[in-house]
């Protein structure tokens, strides 16, 4: 008998996200707006900054797509990315008919190294005779980048930051909240995530007249007119109402979720961690994850096994795992882009396996990845 599939990040309901969708039906607000999107903006504000105004929007995608419009991003422009990342970070630079220049990953957080950040835009200037247009930072699994030296490094330059929070809602940095630390911020709800709405994003802005403006685009850029008339390029990016219900639900839930989440990471370190060849990042002074997916380092010349032998053996015990994101410049799709770095993030997607980690692991869940893993390690 086949034994129960333990997912990688699977969605994981609360019990209140019916009464929101429920009101939706019987007040026939099935439609891109109404009061669940208006509320659910109230409360990712509500959670993330009070002085921080949010568009709800279609996906985290669409939301970094925008963020890159607002930006003034045009044809021919470069724009700075983290190469340790999925390729929806860097998907909409290419969007805008832009240029990536992708960025290796520091060994402390496995984000965006500052020192070739700050190579990238000083070899853009040379290269190209222009400084990028923006750079985009990710929180990875839900551990922040270093925030501080980035943005310092953005405001010598006179460089903006999009930062991709997709994977990193409750997560914080220095006591700040993750997505809400430069310019703009981007969220995303798909089904993995800490909290879902089945699909959906948000774009976190500065001021209210800016959030206007994104639903402007998000709406097809209609002009104010009795008739439809267009001046503006625009998209069908917003939320609808219906999933905007299943996120307020999913937000009374969210802070219990970074606790699982969180505590799912301690149970690897504590039961793996002590074993050669096994290899957790840990959080910085001042910065908070809230581990949406725990991922270990298998180094094979200790372990004396691959992290492609784990990952086997664990989908023969119909558990699911993953490797790390394979890096934006090993892609082929991306393979003529600028990169500037060393062989990090390389070496991170080669070793590196993400372990189960949604919120509603049960400990039978546990105790079953962990006597598959201690069999690998004992073999």
């Amino acid at each position: 008998m086949a034994k129960d599939k333990i997912w990688l990040s699977s969605p994981h309901m609360g019990g209140h996200e019916q009464k929101f969708i429920q009101e939706a039906f019987d007040e026939n607000w099935v439609a891109p707006l109404g009061p669940n999107v208006n509320g659910f903006e109230e409360d990712l504000q509500q959670y993330v900054a009070q002085n921080k105004s949010i568009a709800a929007l279609s996906s985290g995608t669409a939301a970094i797509h925008l963020a890159l419009i607002m930006l003034d991003v045009q044809p021919g422009d470069f724009v700075i990315c983290q190469s340790m990342t999925f390729s929806a970070s860097a998907n909409p630079i290419k969007y805008q008919g832009a240029h990536p220049v992708f960025i290796d990953s520091e060994k402390e957080t496995w984000n965006l190294c500052p020192k070739h950040v700050e190579a990238a835009i000083k070899g853009t200037i040379e290269k190209h005779g222009v400084k990028p247009k923006a750079i985009i930072g990710v929180h990875l699994y839900g551990t922040p980048y270093q925030s501080d030296e980035i943005n310092a490094i953005a405001y010598k330059y006179d460089i903006p930051v999009i930062e991709d929070a997709a994977e990193a809602l409750g997560s914080k940095y220095k006591d700040q909240k993750c997505g809400t630390l430069s310019k703009f911020g981007i969220l995303s709800f798909n089904g993995n995530k800490i909290i879902t709405t089945s699909g959906g994003g948000a774009l976190i802005t500065a001021s209210s007249e800016e959030k206007q403006r994104v639903i402007f685009f998000a709406t097809q850029s209609r002009d104010q007119a009795p008739h439809y008339q267009h001046s503006e390029v625009g998209y069908n990016y917003r939320m609808s109402n219906i999933t905007a219900g299943i996120g307020r639900g999913q937000m009374m839930i969210l802070d219990k979720h970074v606790e699982l989440r969180r505590a799912n990471f301690e149970f690897y370190k504590s039961n793996l961690g002590h074993l050669a060849g096994f290899e957790f990042v840990d959080e910085l002074e001042g910065i908070y994850s809230n581990r949406w997916l725990s991922a270990v380092l298998i180094h094979e010349d200790k372990a004396g096994f691959s992290r492609e032998d784990l990952r086997l053996a664990l989908e023969k015990e119909n558990i699911e795992t993953r490797p790390l994101w394979k890096p934006m410049h090993m892609q082929p799709v991306f393979a003529d882009c600028d990169y500037y770095g060393d062989k990090v993030a390389e070496q991170l997607f080669n070793i590196g396996l993400c372990l189960p980690s949604g919120s509603n692991l049960t400990d039978n869940d546990r105790d079953r990845i962990l006597k598959a893993i201690m069999e690998v390690v004992n073999s």
